[in-house]
Formats: structure tokens, C-alpha cells, sequence
């Protein structure tokens, strides 16, 4: 009789599960029977991509840090390396909102580290103290007592109070979510730390690795930022169709995770169960506690304590001619001390091709996270009206959109606060002790899509392993 094993969420952590436990099983000639249970309709999580109108509008996550070897390596793995693509290198750049005026993220400034001098210091984001306070970073000792300090913390103690509320804070906001006094820089941002240990300065680490890159190897990408010609939902597509040994249960919900007589049973909405060998919940930490409940009350306890946000996404399209702004760059992010209702803008359009005609602009503005729970509750012509009127006062932009599209995303980003790291290891060890149960997704190691796809590959050869012992 074969092993079975039941992938709870078909995010691109379960997917990831699905497709490598399929692959894995398929080349060790081992019979499984796969099932992955989904909630929604439609596969994929947050990634979403809808074709409207002749724009490809990412509702979700539009891109993957290249850096991060995972997404790159199942794009290739899945055949599909003809249809990746960087950003724009006609249109690079980043700017900051600061007075209510866009001001150019110097060149060579990795979030808040400086590695280029001439435009570090002919920028206008920064005064002459806070440029000086900046650069003094490499002069600052290295921590020693390994205290997992805030972000603000750790920005402050190394760069000052500029670099805090001009870069990090924003883009921190813009890409997590998140608020910098209760982040985790040890868990949300590890290089630092790394860094800083290491070398003594993250200015220091940095132009060392930036030279490492330069002297590298062929495989370095070009881009920083990566994503597909048709967009993320590609690559969900694609784990979908190649992965033939797995049977898909969507629309329905996984309630609870039951042991009886030795075998884990999933208890699903419809009435139904499914008994399972082995188990990957790839859900929300929130939710794989109530899954987890009746089999591990600490494990719940535990997995509830991590935190969720909010966020919604505000496409806006617009007809070329007529608008008003260059958009030479990718867009900006917005400090908290602005008082702004977005987060952050992405001049889609300009930042990557195949996004729109040449007769046309796309924007993607970033409302809600920890700042801002309340935006994501609003009416869409609430949220709608609010956007626009940041937009246009901040870049200028009189004509009404020809398409709109608001997604919101409930309690979709967790939070990794002081103590983030300990908590895991914690959730890790009550998880191992339930046996072949396994854990994935962005609560745990990295919320980025490299992190799920790596989460997902982890948690299918460590079920397989154990249902081989």
C-alpha cells in the first residue's frame, strides 16, 4: 500500500513541498500518494497575476531578490529560464519621499549602507551631519553581547538617526510590512548582523562583497530583481502541470490535524478526512495553530504568538499620453514621519518590461502594513481616493486611471519581532516531536519567495526522510 502524505496550503511553499516530495519520491521509485488541500480556488497564495485590459497586474508580489539562489534554480529546473527577466536597466533608481519632495537613493546605498562616495555625498536625501554621522559607522565597535536588538536599535547604533527614518524605516515598511522598533534585525536581516561581526562595519562588508561580485563568477545575474515576462503566476502554473503525482483538493479548508491508533488524520471542511503518513502545513502560523491544536496545545500556543499584518495592493493605470511625471526609476517609498497614506509606489511600467503597451502606465502603490492597519479596512473608494490623492500631490498626476485594481491580503505578512529566532527553534522542536509532520512557509525562515521556495524544498525531503526511516 503506498505512503501518503497531505501538503496543507498551495502557496508557493506547498507547491514548492509538492512539486520536490513528487520529484524526490519519482527518482527513489517510491509510490506516494500526494494531496494538496487548498482553501481558495486557485492555487498560488499571495502570488497573483491578472492579464486586464493589456496590463499584466501583479496583485501580490511582483519580483524575487535574486540573491537568493532558490527561485532562480526552480525557474531553471522547471524549463522556464527563456522567460525570466530583470528590471529595466533604462530606468534605474529608487526614490525617497522626504518633505514631500522625491529625493534619489544614492547609488551604492544598500538599504541604509553607503558604498559609493560621490554620490553619497553630493545626495540631497541626507543633511551634512547625518552624511558624516553615516559614514563614522566603520568607526562604530561591533556588538558582543549577542542581544537580538530592534532594527531602530541597530540602525541607530550604527548609522544614526537619518539613515533610520530616511532609509530603513521606509523601506523596511515598503517591503515587509513592518515597524523597525519591533523587528528583528538578527531574524528579518541576518547578513547584518553577520556582517557586522565579521568585519567589524557593514560599510566594510559590503564593499567587500560588492567586490567579491565584481571579481565573480559568470552566474552572478545582472539583475537585482527578477521576475517572469507573464508575470509570478507563471511559476505557480508551471509547479501545478509538472507535478504530475499530486492530486489538488481546492475550495476546500483543512480544519484540524487529529491522531488516532497511530495515524494522523486531516479533518476537512466539507465533512471529509484524509488519513496522511505524513503532513506539510504550509499555511499562515496563525492557522497551522488551530490545525495543530488537538495534537499540540504548546505547538499552538506557540505558532500563535508570531504576528500578522495587512497590506493591499492599489494598481493604477493610466493612458501615456498626458502624464505628467518622467518615471525614470522604479519607483519610491514613503518615511512614516511623511504622514502619508501609502507606503510605497512601483512605476511598474518603468521598472519591468511587458507590463503594459507603450501607449500606457502602470503604478503600483502599497497600502496598510504595521503602520497602517487601519487603510486596509476601508471601502475601495475609500483606499482609492486616499492613493490618488498621495499620487497626485506627490508626483504630479492630474488624469484619472483608465483601470484600478485593489487587492487586499488579511494578515497575509508575519512579522518577525525580538525573540523571533528562539521562538522558532522552539516551534521546530514541539513540531519534530509530533513525528512526520512538518512545517513550511514565510513564518519561519524568510518571508521572501526564494525563502518559501527553500521552506517548501526543506520540509519535503525532511517528510520523505522520515517516512523512509
Amino acid at each position: 500500500m503506498k505512503a501518503s502524505v497531505v501538503i496543507i496550503g498551495a502557496g508557493i511553499s506547498g507547491l514548492s513541498a509538492a512539486y520536490r516530495l513528487d520529484k524526490l519520491s519519482t527518482q527513489a521509485g517510491i509510490g506516494l500518494d500526494i494531496t494538496v488541500v487548498e482553501k481558495e480556488t486557485q492555487p498560488g497564495g499571495t502570488i497573483r497575476t491578472e492579464h486586464i485590459d493589456g496590463f499584466v497586474v501583479e496583485t501580490g508580489p511582483d519580483c524575487f531578490f535574486a540573491e537568493k539562489p532558490y527561485a532562480g534554480m526552480l525557474v531553471n529546473e522547471l524549463g522556464m529560464s527563456d522567460r525570466l527577466i530583470g528590471t529595466n536597466g533604462r530606468n534605474q533608481g529608487t526614490y525617497v519621499l522626504w518633505h514631500n519632495r522625491l529625493h534619489r537613493l544614492p547609488d551604492g546605498v544598500v538599504l541604509m549602507i553607503p558604498t559609493r562616495f560621490a554620490p553619497f555625498v553630493t545626495s540631497t536625501l541626507f543633511s551634512l551631519p547625518g552624511k558624516i554621522r553615516m559614514g563614522m559607522e566603520i568607526f562604530v565597535p561591533r556588538r558582543t553581547d549577542g542581544i537580538d536588538e530592534s532594527l531602530s536599535e541597530f540602525t541607530l547604533r550604527r548609522f544614526g538617526r537619518e539613515a533610520l527614518d530616511r532609509i530603513a524605516e521606509p523601506l523596511v515598511a515598503g517591503v515587509h510590512a513592518g515597524d523597525p522598533d519591533t523587528m528583528s534585525v538578527r531574524s528579518s536581516f541576518p547578513r547584518f548582523v553577520t556582517m557586522e561581526q565579521k568585519y567589524g562595519s557593514l560599510i566594510r562588508g559590503m564593499l567587500n562583497a560588492r567586490r567579491v561580485m565584481r571579481e565573480g563568477s559568470p552566474s552572478t545575474p545582472a539583475s537585482m530583481f527578477m521576475t517572469m515576462k507573464g508575470g509570478l503566476q507563471e511559476i505557480i502554473d508551471a509547479l501545478q502541470r509538472q507535478s504530475p503525482g499530486v492530486s489538488f483538493r481546492t475550495g476546500v479548508q483543512a480544519l484540524a490535524v487529529e491522531k488516532s491508533e497511530g495515524t494522523y488524520w486531516v479533518r476537512l471542511s466539507d465533512g471529509g478526512r484524509i488519513s496522511a503518513d505524513g503532513i506539510v502545513i504550509a499555511v499562515p502560523a496563525y492557522s497551522a495553530a488551530g490545525m495543530l491544536s488537538p495534537v499540540s496545545r504548546e505547538l499552538s500556543d506557540l505558532l500563535t504568538s508570531i504576528p500578522y499584518v495587512s497590506t493591499a495592493t492599489v494598481s493604477l493605470a493610466y493612458e501615456k499620453r498626458g502624464f505628467g511625471h518622467p518615471l525614470k526609476g522604479f519607483g519610491f517609498v514613503v518615511p512614516r514621519k511623511e504622514n502619508r497614506h501609502i507606503m510605497a509606489a512601483t512605476w511598474t511600467s518603468s521598472k519591468f518590461e511587458y507590463r503594459t503597451g507603450d501607449d500606457a502606465v502602470l503604478i503600483r502603490c502599497f497600502v496598510g502594513g504595521a503602520a497602517h492597519q487601519d487603510m486596509v479596512s476601508r471601502s475601495d473608494e475609500e483606499i482609492l481616493d486616499l492613493v490618488r490623492r498621495d499620487i497626485d500631490d506627490i508626483m504630479g498626476v492630474s488624469p484619472s486611471p483608465v483601470m484600478v485594481r485593489i487587492k487586499r491580503w488579511i494578515k497575509a505578512m508575519p512579522q518577525y519581532t525580538i525573540g523571533h529566532e528562539p521562538r522558532v527553534k522552539a516551534i521546530e522542536q514541539l513540531a519534530e516531536g509530533l513525528g512526520n509532520v512538518c512545517l513550511a512557509g514565510s513564518a519561519y525562515h524568510g518571508i521572501g519567495i526564494s525563502d518559501c521556495i527553500n521552506s517548501g524544498n526543506t520540509a519535503a525531503q525532511s517528510v520523505l526522510k522520515r517516512l523512509l526511516c
